[in-house]
């Protein structure tokens, strides 16, 4: 069947694409096609995926309604006239708006969870994920974690990643953002988390006085002002909120180096993604004896201190701030 160029669905933008692809049949054909459009474009991919097939094959899956693990056969079946259109418009908009494919979709899986996401928060990506998958070992043991922090939680994924590594923790999830904690109550509700994970309105620790915590964990701002004139058009798409920390990109880092220690139980550890300013922090803090975690599936800026080094080295941390 050939699409009828006349539809009140299309777009000139998607009108060109419908003449183009009129040869085009199968799930197959669509993917190569669309990967090639985002490549020729020049779309840049760091969220979620990182080439264009990936992301063609993300978009198109959720146009037709299929699941991420779809069978190889799949691949060969033939779209109808309405799904061509469907996916058309969805590939253009990722070219045209430069939009990253989570919001196009509005989820994200992140720590073998999935999240809803729009543009009021980051596209969850850290890898912390990681660090929850695996309950934080060696450092801290399920059983003895009771109270989690997630310092700018965003989407709320790693607090809700938080609550599911440790079941009988309850998790506060924190940011500044109201549209942030609007995004993180849809995903605590939507993993039936609201019995144990809270969201709160708050600048850092300021609604938190008197809270106490076995793991504070965070990914705040950190993006520099230098860096922050610097990033794709994707990444610009994200809350701005979210990403620029100032000059040296470590204006909250400070402030939660500054703080935490009042929050932090004995034996407990704060876990802070600082990414490209990683080089800054340890030149401001040359003496704190931050320890850069590694990560099986990449990824690289995320430091750990425990509560006994973040009280031997207050002094440091408060003259600095």
């Amino acid at each position: 069947r050939q699409i009828r160029y006349d539809s009140p669905l299309l777009t000139p933008g998607v009108l060109g694409m419908a003449e183009e692809t009129d040869t085009l049949q199968t799930v197959r054909d669509f993917i190569r096609w669309g990967a090639s459009r985002f490549n020729a474009a020049g779309l840049f991919f760091g969220h979620g995926t990182d080439n264009a097939l990936d992301e063609a094959t993300v978009l198109l899956l959720h146009a037709l309604h299929l699941p991420s693990d779809l069978p190889g056969g799949f691949l060969d079946a033939r779209l109808t006239q309405s799904e061509r259109e469907r996916v058309m418009r969805l590939l253009q908009r990722r070219i045209d708006e430069r939009v990253p494919a989570a919001y196009l979709t509005n989820q994200m899986v992140f720590a073998g969870l999935k999240f809803f996401v729009n543009e009021q928060v980051l596209v969850p990506r850290s890898p912390i994920a990681e660090l929850i998958e695996s309950g934080f070992e060696p450092w801290l043991q399920s059983d003895s974690v009771g109270r989690v922090l997630d310092l700018c939680t965003g989407s709320g994924c790693i607090a809700v990643g938080c609550a599911c590594s440790f079941p009988d923790a309850s998790v506060d999830a924190v940011d500044i953002s109201p549209g942030a904690l609007e995004v993180a109550r849809v995903n605590i509700e939507r993993h039936a988390l609201d019995d144990r994970v809270e969201a709160i309105f708050s600048d850092l620790f300021q609604a938190l006085r008197g809270r106490r915590y076995d793991l504070i964990v965070s990914n705040p701002p950190y993006v520099s002002r230098q860096e922050m004139g610097q990033l794709p058009d994707e990444y610009l798409r994200e809350p701005a909120l979210a990403l620029e920390a100032g000059e040296q990109g470590l204006d909250l880092v400070a402030r939660i180096l500054a703080e935490t220690g009042e929050y932090l139980e004995p034996g407990g550890i704060l876990v802070v993604e600082v990414g490209n300013s990683a080089t800054a922090l340890i030149e401001r803090y040359p003496d704190v004896p931050f320890l850069w975690l590694d990560f099986e599936r990449g990824g690289e800026g995320v430091f750990l201190l425990t509560a006994e080094q973040l009280n031997e080295y207050q002094p440091l941390l408060d003259e600095d701030y």
